[in-house]
């Protein structure tokens, strides 16, 4: 077997992890390895594809991001190419994908992705590539699995915001608005303003009005507590549904969203009279080591795919539903995004110890 490995979208802490275990089990069974750089990139000519081999992912669990680099701007099937008068234009190149592989030997593929990578994978395969998926997302918004490696990392680094925060806004009487990743899905704002004992806690999943943000921090005062902490996740619109758009988006790439932070804390200090003070952990989140949980889970969604692939299993995603392994359909993971459902029993229990949702 001669197998490749490649990462896309957005990079999430042990992406490394799955890159080791898969080449590992592969080489364990025999088989050739390659990399692809900058997601389908190498077989587009626009970077490399390189052999792994144990000497060559050696060490690199423990590393955050990844040896083989990443892209949210390189889908084949709309691959943007900057035109003689500046502008730009997206082109089909998937067949020209599936001749190169074809020209490299490669039999089987692993892509580690978010939906976007998923979608892709799926594509692929239905023209005729023999590809299992990897899902990787810092925002855990990928159905079909409970967690995705990444997201414990990233809430442990809000949290670890949270905790610092705490103490300077209780020493200035302070509200501290913090925004963190989740464009769709408010898993990181709400897993880590539940264990950070925040105040206030903002999600696209449930409607919100800044009205009741503010009665909430006002209660707050009326008992003595002066000071207040706003988890708000990237993609929490208040009722108008406006998303703030930060920045022009690159060629291929989705529009950019945050800065909801400001322009919350700014509304609350008119609102409340108090000072508010905004904060973005923003690509925080991605970088760094992978927690010890990530790593693991990382490394079993390697090495289950390897397995994926020795079994025959394309189009099919690895998923954790506890304690197993399990392979999914890839056209069943893209059905749906995985949300926050307000009903789930963590929403309650962030409701019962008396976090507000703005709702």
């Amino acid at each position: 077997m001669r197998l490749a490995i490649s990462t896309g979208g957005g990079d999430a802490p042990g992406l490394n992890a799955v890159i080791r275990a898969a080449t590992l089990s592969a080489i364990s069974r025999g088989w050739t390895v390659l990399g692809i750089k900058r997601g389908y990139a190498g077989l587009l000519g626009e970077d490399e594809v390189i052999p792994l081999t144990a000497d060559s992912v050696r060490g690199i669990a423990h590393l955050g991001g990844t040896i083989l680099r990443t892209t949210n701007r390189g889908n084949p099937f709309s691959f943007p190419r900057q035109q003689p008068d500046g502008s730009w234009k997206d082109f089909d190149r998937s067949d020209e994908l599936i001749a190169n592989a074809r020209n490299l030997g490669i039999e089987a593929m692993i892509a580690i992705g978010g939906d976007g990578s998923l979608e892709i994978a799926q594509r692929l395969v239905d023209k005729g590539m023999r590809i299992v998926g990897v899902p990787k997302t810092i925002d855990n918004d990928v159905s079909g699995t409970v967690v995705t490696f990444g997201f414990d990392t990233a809430v442990q680094t809000a949290i670890e915001a949270i905790d610092k925060l705490h103490t300077t806004a209780e020493s200035h009487d302070r509200v501290m608005v913090l925004e963190v990743m989740g464009r769709d899905a408010g898993f990181i704002a709400l897993h880590a303003g539940l264990s950070g004992s925040a105040d206030v806690v903002l999600i696209p999943e449930i409607p919100w009005k800044v009205e009741n943000v503010s009665k909430a921090i006002m209660d707050r005062d009326k008992l003595g507590r002066k000071f207040a902490i706003v988890v708000v996740a990237e993609g929490a619109t208040d009722e108008s549904g406006a998303a703030s758009i930060i920045g022009e988006s690159m060629a291929g790439q989705n529009r950019r969203v945050g800065g909801i932070a400001q322009q919350l804390a700014s509304t609350l200090q008119s609102m409340t009279g108090k000072e508010c003070r905004s904060m973005v952990l923003g690509h925080l989140q991605r970088g760094g080591m992978p927690t010890g949980y990530d790593r693991f889970l990382a490394t079993r969604f390697g090495g289950a795919a390897a397995q994926a692939v020795a079994d025959g299993r394309w189009g099919h995603m690895v998923a954790l539903q506890p304690p197993d392994i399990v392979m999914v359909p890839i056209v069943e993971v893209l059905s749906q995004l995985k949300r926050v459902d307000p009903r789930h029993d963590v929403v309650q229990t962030a409701r019962a110890v008396g976090i507000s949702f703005g709702d």
